[in-house]
């Protein structure tokens, strides 16, 4: 299987690959033209990026089956298209949660502590403890979770550690009863910090000492954090995200910290450098007490050998078994309407049979699976349809072929 690794990549993912019987091409310069010239002149089946950004027309260009994201987000990846060619997108959640966290929990104590502040002037030669022995402390503060996936929880179970309360709202909670937060690893007897549950990002914020945004990009989150979002936090509060820039309103967020002074901690910005390197400028950035890192926060060696790990795992997998974890592309519903469910003896052309009366009827296959009894002696196919089968078309099916047993067709 040839692989083609388009990105920067561990050399113990390079070797695992290698390891798994895999062809592998790897130059991290490929982009753009480059790119497409390149899935086109070596025909590989598989495509490994991080940050590469992969078009419609590298697509067809080439031969792909399989497009592995070594990391979490995918927005960079062309999905409907892959869809619609049948490539599969697979990524690594949740490999890089607790870098995350680490980089956003280092976020807050710095706009707590001024640490930033207090090593600038170190190094110009100022000693000013009157000035950085103000702090107010993180103890005791409400840090609020817009998301609760698994860098959000990461963060939550630290932020307990350091006395914080929580509150937590997540696309995935609803307006169901609260879920079972001690299944996530949280401390619900705790002395120190309690847990609520908000039913909107506007009532998360409410009352937060501290927000931070931890939610996926997706076109219902673009802009999520707006204006009223922000209007709601405390004067002074801080924000932090490590998520998608996208997700916030960054118009709305240099209003709020010029004119209700909160504190903001930032690992993304809008209109970043493509490259690792280059110039960067944006007013936001000048203004007191905004912090910033430069889009770092998957940036540890543990979390790029796990990614690594995780890629290795995804291409074995479809290498070794056709199937592929972690797809982000597959279909949650098929148009299927009925299911032709056929009990029949495992014997050569009991499927053929069926499968050309369906044509023959112009009843298209969504999905199907044939289930092996032990011994291997009997079957059961469940074919998915786009339409119910005439009776005449179920009886023509199971009168056609010996090996047939019986035939049903039941409403999906």
């Amino acid at each position: 299987m040839k692989v083609l690794v388009a990105d920067q990549f561990e050399p113990s993912g390079l070797d695992g690959l290698r390891a798994a019987g895999c062809d592998v091409v790897h130059d991290a310069a490929l982009k753009d033209d480059a790119l497409t010239a390149a899935l086109g002149d070596t025909k590989a089946q598989v495509l490994i990026v991080r940050s590469t950004k992969v078009t419609a027309a590298m697509m067809d260009a080439g031969q792909l089956s399989l497009i592995v994201r070594a990391g979490a987000g995918y927005n960079t990846i062309d999905v409907a298209h892959a869809s619609t060619r049948g490539i599969y997108v697979s990524n690594c959640p949740g490999k890089n949660a607790i870098a995350v966290a680490e980089l956003a929990f280092g976020l807050i104590l710095s706009i707590d502590r001024r640490i930033p502040d207090n090593v600038a002037a170190l190094r110009a030669g100022t000693w000013n403890k009157k000035e950085f022995s103000t702090a107010a402390g993180v103890f005791g503060k409400t840090l609020a979770l817009l998301g609760f996936g698994s860098i959000g929880q990461e963060l939550a179970r630290r932020a307990q550690a350091f006395g914080l309360n929580l509150r937590i709202w997540s696309r995935r909670f609803g307006h169901e009863p609260p879920p079972d937060l001690a299944a996530f690893g949280l401390d619900l007897s705790s002395r120190t910090s309690g847990v609520t549950i908000a039913r909107s990002p506007e009532e998360v914020a409410e009352e937060a000492d501290i927000l931070s945004v931890h939610v996926s990009l997706a076109p219902e989150t673009k802009g999520m954090v707006n204006a009223d979002v922000l209007g709601r936090l405390k004067p002074g509060a801080m924000f932090i995200n490590t998520a998608r820039a996208e997700v916030v309103d960054y118009d709305a967020l240099d209003a709020a910290v010029r004119e209700r002074g909160l504190r903001v901690g930032l690992d993304v910005f809008r209109n970043e450098p493509a490259g690792g390197t280059g110039s960067y400028s944006d007013p936001l950035v000048q203004a007191p007490g905004v912090y910033g890192t430069h889009h770092i926060g998957a940036s540890t060696e543990q979390a790029q050998e796990a990614i690594a790990a995780e890629t290795v795992r995804i291409v074995r997998s479809f290498k070794e078994t056709g199937q592929v974890p972690n797809v982000v592309n597959l279909a949650r519903r098929t148009p299927a309407t009925h299911r032709l469910v056929v009990r029949h003896h495992n014997r050569r052309g009991v499927l053929a049979h069926v499968f050309e009366h369906l044509r023959s009827a112009q009843i298209n296959v969504e999905e199907t699976q044939n289930i092996i009894f032990e011994g291997a002696h009997a079957a059961v196919a469940r074919i998915d349809l786009d339409r119910e089968p005439a009776e005449d078309v179920v009886r023509q099916i199971e009168a056609g072929n010996e090996d047939i047993i019986s035939v049903q067709v039941v409403t999906i």
